[in-house]
């Protein structure tokens, strides 16, 4: 039975192929990079990280200085949930409005 969370990151998921948005999602754990983000994007040429959270969920400590680390090194971040999903699809689509009027969309 899906989680409420992975029910957020099916629909970031989505999102980031119905736009065809680089992404990858970390492995964790093992040889991974604990409280790495959900998901490592490149949006329009920026390193972004995307941590996704079920309703009013927060992020551990290790994830909050991950998204510092993001911060400070140039990047951006994004925390994401069922509330903030509609806002993140909304500057995905700016990001790429003139793309799509220019008919440049690769």
């Amino acid at each position: 039975m899906a989680t409420p969370e992975s029910k957020v990151k099916a629909k970031v998921k989505d999102l980031l192929k119905e736009h065809k948005v680089y992404y990858v999602m970390p492995v964790t754990g093992g040889y991974g990079n604990s409280g790495a983000p959900d998901f490592l994007i490149c949006l329009k040429g920026k390193f972004v990280g995307l941590e996704c959270k079920a309703g009013n969920n927060r992020m551990t400590k290790l994830q909050e200085a991950n998204s510092e680390h993001i911060l400070d090194s140039g990047g951006l971040f994004f925390l994401i949930n069922e509330q903030t999903l509609p806002q993140f699809e909304e500057l995905i689509k700016h990001t790429f409005k003139e793309v799509y009027e220019n008919q440049d969309y690769v």
